[in-house]
């Protein structure tokens, strides 16, 4: 845990980097598509958009936190665009599944695009736009300003690369 609270430092990237958050369901697999993206810088998961200080998993999973499992993405612009992230995030997931992605169940699993500025928001809410236009159904996306992120344990840190299972995201 020491390491991932490191590499992002006391919440604020370095002058060269940016940050993102996204929550598409269990946070496993959605945090190795991006750790795999050039450009991205670092990687963490944990669990954001609730009301409990330093929740846990326990915590998160009995679904009363009001916490997403989150993915905190450090990345350099000159390598990658938020908009090839946010496209990336659109694929991970179905969103226009409300508290859902394939097998798992809860507010935990919603769908966020937590934004860290204005700009951010703007393209967030442009991409969500193109995106609805290639579903069927609604899409059930919430774009908030980003909130507080608690690290989840240790154990869930880039599982997938520990040789966990990546089955529990979704891709369209």
């Amino acid at each position: 845990m020491e390491l991932f609270k490191t590499k992002f430092g006391s919440q604020t990237n370095s002058e060269s980097t940016e940050r993102a958050a996204f929550a598409a369901g269990c946070f496993w697999g959605v945090e190795e598509e991006f750790r795999k993206t050039r450009g991205v810088v670092a990687t963490a998961v944990g669990y954001s958009g609730g009301k409990v200080p330093n929740a846990t998993y326990k915590q998160v999973c009995a679904g009363t936190t009001g916490h997403a499992e989150s993915v905190l993405v450090e990345f350099d612009p000159k390598e990658v665009s938020y908009e090839v992230l946010l496209d990336l995030f659109w694929r991970l997931h179905d969103p226009t599944t409300l508290n859902q992605q394939g097998p798992d169940f809860g507010e935990q699993y919603r769908s966020v695009i937590f934004y860290f500025n204005d700009s951010q928001k703007e393209k967030a809410l442009q991409t969500i736009a193109h995106v609805q236009t290639e579903l069927k159904e609604p899409i059930v996306t919430e774009i908030v300003p980003k909130s507080a992120f608690y690290f989840a344990e240790d154990y869930h840190q880039q599982y997938v690369e520990k040789g966990g299972i990546a089955s529990c995201h979704f891709r369209r």
